[in-house]
């Protein structure tokens, strides 16, 4: 004991808190809030900052920055306030809390060494000065060490990795790169005085906040702004002009090949790198050697060193209301307050109906380690994807499930006049079908506890799955329909995770991406070539054979040339035209996801006989050679099954080389963007009449707004394509829909709800022109006083209508054609049409059109 006081009374500080932004004012805040409950004199803990400034990295946000209170769904505790607002507003109110509390804080502070000295930390600062301390909060972010380019040209000096001043900036070309907040930010501040152009290497901002996606589509959609996205397109070069005013160039990748844009500088602003050779002086472990990477911490933020405890930013938690709770709750656990986090109540909602009785914390580790996809994530992260997901349970239909409902209903009771709604577990009977074969959907599944029956479309079982297992990543991937059919096996209990959380997971996680990519080509591989091989047996195969990705209007192969490969489709799809000597390529087949192609090569005949192209961006699983005859080998009867449909298929490519006409036709619909249709309105033009019946029946069907343009669009021979959703198998509109309002049914149909907000962004992604935003339509006479009386205008759209002044204050919506989905006759368009001219088809029916 007398040792313990000595070593006590040797330490300066109880808590020395490193770097004052939000996590570490936060934590110095709660700190100083029980020295006063305490009556100490003296503090117990020192905040040290090594600028002049608290919250460094607000401080270099750009000036009049919006800093927004994200999630909104978690409450904040702390000491310190913290609501949206300006920079400045923020800024100043932590500097009156700071002064006003009396914080025990040293600027000038920058700490360049922490090391134990039997119980207590030595900390070393670059001015001479060291001082000691029982505990180290580790608290200094990342933004003082940004990500460079990584290419030939980053060091210029008009690239800029910080932005200090956007109005310091006008009638500039400015490219900013990065589809973060901060890139956002940055863009549109920069965009009122400049022409911008931002630039993301995904296909759309995933990362964003929901203020900032809102506002950077706006702006994107917005004709009077010079204002520009480049989406799935990096960064090559940035080279010196020799000449001109524009002192830089900078070259990019793009799905349409590369593209240069000469510009005055570049803001590039790909997130901070962490101080990992410092955190790993002090002897804190990480994971992997990823760069992201962020330390494995306890429940309460203590890393493997004991004593030494990492929050914010450094701990992978990079919004500053997390970050500012984190500081506020490992005060409280250093002094031994087990408190629980602040999102605690909204995953008890979640965990409410689990079978058994646990603790939030232990359930939490429980489904984590039952699934090793997600134990790559940090704590933090897995609790956000349970809190964005549903938790199915299952119960044997009879006294339990009953009791289990009626436990649920009390709970949503209760749960009412919360705003926003919390999500609560979905209770399900045991056999019940998840999804079924031919359902278009794209959430996916893990298995936490029990079984799940994968059928096929007549019932047939083709494989049961068990706990840590997933499905649902074919559709999710793809686009394209269910393929199998999913039923609750007993005792289940799964997270069904919606679409956008798991792009987001897997734009920010390889670890994921790898494992949902190995197990959707081992079971492509199984479906097609192996169906009674086993994981095990697959998992080298599957290793070796490379996912190939092509921008569309890309060369898979040429004809003529000798091929050592066959491709699986896996998402998109491709057109296979042949060469003739006197005219141009003939088209001969348009395959999609889940389709092979280029077997010829590795059963007889390596040179192909066709050319392959990407009619869309598109990804294929290439087999080579050594992994076909390693498959063959686990199933040697399925050889002649596959000859049967390479024989089937050259035939089918025979026959459609000779029907120039039909040929003709189908590259005329693969053109005009049909090989990513599910559902194509079409007119025969030998029939049609023009009476536009079925715009009139689309108005009447749709509230007085028409879905489609019958005379617009192109022809070919005697086919006609109106302007009307295709209902893409990968709907360009639903990206960066920003309040998830854009959805799709079971049968395919993609269709616009009530939470539309009018941003405007699926109009402009949808490459068709088939989504415009309107008022709502005003309210006509019925039909029987137009036909008896002449009230109003009749069936169809009134053409420019006014809207009254509640349609102006509600907004402009978007509205798209929904393939009627609710009406019991089909779809208006087809019922109203008086001479059959009009059909809507799917690609499977295409062929059969133009024969």
């Amino acid at each position: 004991m007398e040792g313990a006081n000595q070593a006590q009374a040797a330490a300066d500080f109880e808590v020395a808190i490193v770097g004052s932004g939000p996590a570490g004012l936060s934590a110095a805040g709660r700190a100083q809030f029980h020295d006063a409950q305490n009556g100490l004199t003296a503090p117990s803990y020192v905040l040290l900052e090594g600028f002049n400034a608290p919250a460094k990295t607000i401080q270099q946000y750009q000036k009049g920055k919006h800093v927004m209170a994200e999630p909104g769904f978690l409450d904040l505790r702390s000491d310190f306030d913290f609501q949206a607002g300006t920079r400045e507003s923020i800024l100043g109110e932590w500097q009156t809390s700071l002064e006003a509390q009396g914080v025990n804080i040293r600027y000038g502070a920058d700490v360049t060494q922490v090391s134990r000295q039997g119980d207590v930390f030595q900390l070393a600062c670059a001015d001479g000065s060291r001082l000691t301390a029982r505990s180290v909060i580790l608290a200094m972010g990342t933004a003082g060490n940004p990500r460079k380019l990584g290419v030939d040209g980053e060091n210029l000096p008009q690239i800029q990795y910080q932005l200090d001043d956007p109005d310091a900036y006008s009638d500039e070309v400015i490219v900013v790169v990065g589809a973060g907040d901060a890139a956002i930010e940055n863009a549109i501040a920069l965009s009122h005085h400049n022409e911008v152009v931002i630039v993301n290497r995904r296909d759309e901002f995933s990362r964003a906040k929901d203020g900032n996606l809102n506002a950077v589509l706006a702006a994107i959609n917005d004709p009077k702004n010079k204002f520009s996205c480049l989406y799935e397109t990096n960064v090559l070069r940035v080279e010196e002009n020799a000449e001109g005013d524009i002192p830089i160039t900078i070259w990019f990748e793009t799905p349409d090949g590369e593209k240069a844009v000469p510009c005055h500088r570049v803001i590039a602003r790909l997130g901070g790198i962490p101080p990992r050779k410092f955190v790993e002086s002090i002897g804190v472990e990480f994971p992997n050697a990823r760069p992201d990477a962020v330390p494995e911490l306890s429940s309460t933020y203590e890393s493997n060193v004991p004593g030494v405890y990492v929050i914010g930013a450094l701990a992978g938690c990079p919004l500053i209301k997390q970050a500012m709770n984190q500081g506020h709750d490992v005060i409280e656990f250093i002094r031994g307050n087990l408190i629980k986090p602040a999102d605690h109540p909204l995953l008890e909602y979640q965990f409410h109906m689990m079978p058994f009785m646990r603790e939030v914390d232990e359930l939490l580790e429980l489904f984590q380690q039952r699934i090793p996809m997600f134990r790559e994530l940090n704590t933090l992260n897995f609790r956000e994807l349970i809190i964005e997901s549903n938790v199915l349970v299952s119960y044997a239909e009879g006294p339990m499930h009953q009791e289990a409902q009626t436990k649920l209903d009390t709970l949503l009771g209760q749960l009412q006049d919360k705003d926003p709604q919390p999500r609560t577990a979905r209770i399900i009977e045991e056999g019940a079908y998840l999804y079924q074969q031919g359902d278009y959907a794209t959430s996916f599944f893990t298995i936490v506890e029990g079984e799940v029956i994968i059928e096929d479309g007549h019932g047939e079982v083709l494989r049961t799955l068990g706990r840590g297992e997933f499905f649902g990543e074919g559709s999710l991937i793809s686009g394209q329909a269910r393929k199998e059919t999913a039923r609750a096996g007993s005792g289940c209990i799964l997270i069904e995770s919606p679409r956008r959380t798991m792009v987001k997971l897997m734009n920010s996680n390889e670890e994921v991406r790898a494992g949902i990519d190995w197990i959707f080509i081992v079971r492509e591989l199984q479906r097609h070539f192996a169906p009674e091989a086993t994981f095990q047996q697959l998992r080298d195969i599957a290793q070796n054979t490379p996912i190939r990705e092509f921008k569309a209007g890309e060369v898979v192969y040429r004809q003529g040339e000798d091929g050592a490969s066959m491709h699986l489709m896996r998402s998109g799809s491709v057109n296979l035209s042949r060469s003739t000597d006197d005219g141009p390529p003939v088209l001969v087949a348009e395959l999609r996801a889940g389709e092979l192609f280029g077997q010829m090569s590795l059963m007889g005949d390596p040179s192909r006989r066709e050319s392959a192209v990407a009619s869309v961006a598109s990804e294929t699983i290439e087999i080579d050679r050594t992994q076909f005859l390693a498959l063959i080998e686990l199933n040697e009867a399925g050889v002649a099954s596959l000859q049967q449909q390479v024989s089937s298929q050259a035939l089918a490519l025979s026959q459609m080389e000779v029907r120039t006409e039909s040929t003709g036709v189908m590259q005329f619909l693969m053109n005009n963007g049909l090989g990513e249709a599910t559902d194509a309105l079409l007119i025969d033009e030998r029939l049609c009449v023009g009476c536009d019946n079925c715009e009139k029946a689309c108005a009447e069907t749709h509230d007085g707004i028409s879905r489609l343009d019958r005379s617009a669009g192109p022809s070919f021979a005697y086919i006609h394509i109106p302007i009307s959703c295709r209902h893409c198998e990968h709907p360009h509109c639903m990206k960066d829909c920003p309040p998830n309002a854009i959805n799709r049914g079971l049968d395919g149909e993609v269709f616009i709800d009530d939470t539309c907000i009018g941003c405007g962004n699926c109009e402009a992604n949808c490459p068709y022109d088939v989504i415009k935003m309107s008022y709502p339509a005003p309210k006509k006479p019925g039909l029987f006083s137009w036909m008896l009386f002449g009230r109003g205008d009749g069936p169809g759209e009134v053409e420019g209508f006014e809207p009254d002044d509640t349609a102006k204050a509600s907004g402009k919506r978007a509205v798209k054609c929904d393939a009627c989905m609710n009406q019991p006759g089909g779809p208006a368009c087809v019922a109203a049409c008086p001479t059959g001219a009009a059909k809507r088809l799917s690609p499977e029916q295409f062929i059969r059109l133009v024969d």
